[in-house]
């Protein structure tokens, strides 16, 4: 999401509101990048002195800066046992602008080290959304193995533009021939690229903004691109959302080769504003054919879970993690001196549910590593940082489930049995929800997806946040919450049930 649109987002969603702090197009008008040399960029922003990471609302399980705005997840990519995350970034404050690439470096998913930003503006504009490939082939010519950054130059026009590191992310080199796809608006953005092995060609996915859709581009050398199709299905009551961040990635679904596009939308989500959408299809190399089901299809129900995408060269494995954040209130969150978190990283899969494809994610199995035992809940929840919890709910009556802490603050979720549905609640009970008029959602809706007698829902619950998952991930519900403190106790009513919890123990220390 760009921040000249989201101004016509607030229009078309809600005229009376006032959105503060997501700033204008004005807002990268002050940025003097250093550029002596555009062409080859040794990183040039640190990142500033450690807070100590932890201030109130800091997550203690997710990633977050250590300092300054972060937006869209971008360039993820795998590389000789290190996870590279690079992600939009404002080097210069705590709200939007002056786009860049931070980056940040793991060995396992959960432990993150914050790196020199790896790109920041040059001549052709703010450095927008995109991806990262390995080109183990040297098929563009800058070496075997290069990591090769492919991601939207916007100045007005958005166009795409390429850089790419012979020395595993540390440093990177525009290419000299870029825009290596060149545009003359701003409705085409977000590079997200992999290689189709039956075509033997790089296929590229790019929104289409506001003229909604997918465009797709194939090339042999990551520097020459053809277009190749348009892929755009009408929703019902959605005309006029915004694209982003697509992504297009290949299943073995009972025995076959199935295709899942994801794509970020805004307004329109889910409930109000942001949310991820996906299709299922298929791609012969060229066409992207969505399935006949009964679109929009929702990657997450809750309100704060966008622009996710995968990491690329993960052999077995699609891995995802998205923006913790919603573009009604993104600007406005009371998180200082950082604002926003990615969720927690996710394994994809393709399962089937009543008969049709459904696209399930559960959190990585890498989150062990900072866990406890197992341990049964007494109802008061000792946990510091933050907690996973497992409840097992029978499905013959309906239950409530509150989560709460020793101020009073609740987030509450209903299990409505007949319907086989999860509400959570997130009100002023939840705690802090004044800083943005609309960040209280009184009802959020998920279908369970599951069958049975019982459905299992595992909680993660870390200062800011609540996420929820049925066992399997045929359905996930994100939420970000301001409680004063994190919520230490349990109570179910209704149904029976066995609860579980282990303590996840923070990634900073």
């Amino acid at each position: 999401m760009k921040s000249k649109n989201i101004f016509r987002t607030m229009v078309a969603v809600m005229s009376t509101v006032t959105i503060l702090g997501c700033g204008s197009d004005d807002v990268k008008q002050d940025y003097n990048p250093l550029i002596d040399d555009p062409k080859t960029e040794e990183p040039t922003e640190k990142p500033t002195e450690k807070s100590g990471r932890t201030e109130q609302y800091r997550p203690q399980i997710h990633f977050t800066p250590n300092r300054n705005w972060m937006n869209d997840p971008n360039g993820m990519v795998y590389a000789n046992g290190v996870y590279h995350l690079f992600y939009q970034y404002n080097p210069q404050g705590n709200s939007w602008g002056n786009m860049s690439w931070g980056h940040a470096t793991s060995s396992d998913l959960m432990h993150w080290e914050e790196q020199p930003v790896a790109l920041t503006r040059d001549e052709l504009g703010d450095i927008f959304s995109g991806s990262a490939v390995i080109d183990k082939d040297n098929t563009a010519g800058f070496g075997n193995n290069a990591m090769i950054a492919l991601y939207t130059s916007a100045s007005g026009a958005q166009q795409q533009s390429m850089a790419y590191s012979t020395d595993e992310g540390k440093s990177f080199t525009r290419y000299t021939g870029n825009p290596v796809i060149k545009n003359n608006d701003d409705n085409l953005r977000d590079p997200k690229v992999f290689w189709h092995e039956e075509s033997k060609k790089w296929i590229m996915a790019l929104a289409k903004g506001w003229k909604m859709g997918t465009e797709f581009y194939g090339s042999t050398d990551l520097k020459n691109w053809t277009h190749l199709s348009t892929f755009f299905v009408a929703l019902p009551g959605r005309p006029s959302l915004q694209w982003e961040c697509p992504d297009l990635i290949s299943f073995d679904y009972k025995g076959k080769k199935k295709y899942v596009l994801l794509v970020s939308v805004n307004p329109g989500g889910p409930i109000l504003g942001s949310g991820t959408m996906y299709f299922v299809g298929d791609f012969d190399g060229t066409t992207f054919t969505a399935d006949p089901l009964d679109y929009p299809l929702w990657f997450d129900y809750g309100m704060d879970n966008y622009a996710g995408v995968t990491w690329s060269n993960t052999p077995n494995r699609h891995i995802l993690i998205g923006w913790m954040n919603n573009w009604q209130y993104a600007g406005d969150v009371p998180c200082s001196p950082w604002r926003s978190a990615m969720t927690l990283p996710r394994e994809l899969k393709l399962i089937e549910y009543d008969g049709k494809p459904l696209l399930a994610n559960v959190v990585v199995d890498e989150v062990d590593k900072i866990a406890s035992n197992w341990q049964d809940v007494p109802g008061t929840i000792n946990a510091k940082d933050a907690y996973q919890l497992r409840l097992t709910i029978d499905l013959d009556k309906g239950s409530t489930i509150t989560l709460s802490n020793d101020n009073k603050e609740s987030f509450t979720m209903d299990i409505i049995a007949s319907e086989r549905m999860l509400v959570a609640h997130r009100t002023s009970a939840t705690g802090q929800t004044t800083f943005n008029a609309i960040f209280s959602i009184p009802s959020m809706r998920a279908p369970l997806n599951t069958v049975g007698n019982s459905v299992v829902l595992d909680i993660f619950v870390d200062q800011s946040s609540v996420e929820i998952f049925t066992q399997n991930g045929s359905m996930s519900m994100t939420n970000l919450v301001f409680p004063k403190n994190i919520y230490n106790h349990l109570n179910v009513s209704g149904a029976n049930y066995q609860a579980q919890i282990r303590s996840l123990n923070s990634v900073w220390f």
